[in-house]
């Protein structure tokens, strides 16, 4: 209804419709004038003059009377009249002689109140000072469309206000998640990544302390990237400290999937007292997933102190959207590192592939501690192929090298490089502990199969360097490989 849209009932006294009833008073020459609005159940007024208050029951309401017409409704003797001469209005106090109200009515057609005049004493009025009277309601209407244009205008005004605001944050936050996607790209370990992107998101968030949180089995540390500085040292020391009591709200989280978000950390269940103490007021904690036997959470607090009274709706979602980044970007550097892992393994034995090989010798290199390289080749496997088949074939190299392995163990890598050939990294230069695991490995593949044996060549990590250490212990392979074959010839030959 349009006097709900004008939102007038119950405001205070305003200056504009007390200068109208002002000025109904001096044209009219009565000693009150009303503004007043019906409601469903009452009478209630905006303004007056020669009155304090003109609320009243709608049943006794003259102007209820008054809104049931379009033109004004004049009574000159009010107590000769059977609808009113009984209203207490008429018989008590304010003693009403005369009434005569126009009708407010909306450009809709409604007629949503009066503007009156009263006296209470005989008070005829011309037709001039009833088109007056109407010409003052249309007035009280023109005003109540201003107000509410401009009530208009003010609340868009403000909306545009809070949307310049928002965006503003909006592209701060924005260039926040940028500054974290442009760090996902950096060749940091996943810890350095996410410690500066919580430095990012502390100073967007106008925090006084931002840390990552790492689980690693039954152990829990806390690295702080952000703490602003107007928080004192021993503050800051006892920041450090709270992931690590036992009984704190921080370790009840290692299985959260979602962000938790308090305004009011004192008052939380597991809340530590010193941790309101220091004066920690609202926590943020922003799970990032578990890789591993890693779990991490990133946490982020605001003192009593703090300019922000809460955590809002943009704090949350930076909060949420920087997680969802983070996240992603861990689990898409732990799968590359799984493709590259897989990349690096020989895909028939499980070891090392070539391309590992390649890599791991420069990087053992440029350590630049000693370690022996040595090339196996398997002799006989071509005839287990045309024999048994290639299926047989594959099985060997698998037992071979899986054997080989598991004798190697932490004393270096195995890498198939070949359809039949070897390479071993070893962090020692004892070529007995290596005969002894590829002879162990050449018993176990013959369990299979029928191999004539492994030709196994050497080269300490001093006589040369890259491709020339490669070449050096593939001619020593190739020449054993060459000894072994002119023996078998020898025994074969008939004496």
């Amino acid at each position: 209804m349009d006097l709900a849209r004008y939102e007038v009932l119950d405001t205070p006294r305003e200056a504009a419709f007390d200068r109208i009833t002002r000025l109904a008073t001096h044209l009219l020459r009565t000693p009150v004038a009303v503004i007043n609005f019906i409601d469903r159940d009452r009478q209630w007024g905006k303004s007056a003059v020669g009155l304090e208050d003109t609320t009243a029951p709608r049943h006794d309401s003259f102007c209820a009377w008054s809104i049931l017409q379009d033109t004004p409704l004049i009574i000159e003797n009010t107590a000769t009249d059977p609808r009113f001469r009984n209203n207490p209005m008429v018989t008590g106090a304010p003693h009403v002689h005369m009434y005569a109200g126009a009708p407010l009515i909306t450009p809709a057609g409604h007629r949503i109140g009066t503007l009156c005049v009263t006296d209470s004493q005989p008070h005829p009025l011309s037709a001039a000072d009833i088109q007056a009277l109407q010409d003052l309601a249309a007035l009280v209407v023109s005003e109540l469309e201003l107000r509410a244009r401009n009530r208009h205008l003010g609340l868009e005004l403000d909306a545009q206000a809070r949307l310049n605001a928002d965006l503003r944050r909006s592209l701060e936050h924005a260039r926040v998640l940028e500054g974290i996607g442009q760090l996902l790209d950096l060749d940091l370990s996943p810890e350095e990544m996410t410690l500066a992107a919580s430095a990012l998101l502390g100073e967007a968030l106008q925090a006084d302390y931002t840390g990552l949180v790492i689980f690693q089995g039954e152990t829990l540390q806390v690295q702080a990237a952000h703490h602003h500085p107007r928080v004192p040292a021993p503050v800051r020391e006892t920041l450090a400290q709270l992931p690590g009591w036992s009984s704190s709200v921080t370790r009840t989280l290692r299985q959260a999937t979602a962000p938790l978000y308090l305004d009011n950390y004192p008052a939380a269940q597991g809340a530590q007292a010193e941790a309101v103490a220091a004066g920690v007021q609202q926590v943020a904690w922003l799970p990032l997933g578990t890789r591993g036997e890693t779990t991490s959470l990133l946490i982020t607090l605001r003192l009593r102190d703090n300019p922000v009274p809460h955590w809002r709706g943009s704090d949350r979602a930076l909060l949420d959207a920087a997680g969802r980044s983070v996240r992603a970007a861990l689990d898409r550097r732990m799968l590359l590192e799984a493709s590259r892992q897989e990349a690096r393994r020989d895909a028939l034995t499980g070891v090392l592939g070539r391309r590992a090989f390649e890599e791991d010798l420069a990087a053992w290199e440029e350590r630049g501690q000693p370690f022996l390289l040595a090339m196996v080749d398997l002799d006989g496997l071509k005839a287990v192929n045309d024999r048994e088949g290639h299926a047989q074939g594959d099985r060997v190299l698998r037992v071979f090298a899986g054997t080989l392995k598991a004798e190697v163990g932490e004393a270096g890598n195995v890498y198939r490089v070949g359809g039949d050939e070897f390479v071993l990294l070893l962090a020692t230069s004892d070529e007995e502990f290596l005969l002894e695991a590829v002879d162990v490995a050449m018993v176990a593949a013959q369990q299979v199969a029928g191999l004539q044996g492994a030709s196994v060549g050497t080269a300490q990590s001093g006589e040369a360097r890259g491709e020339e250490l490669t070449a050096l212990a593939d001619a020593r392979m190739y020449e054993v490989k060459r000894r072994r074959q002119a023996r078998r010839a020898e025994v074969s030959i008939p004496g």
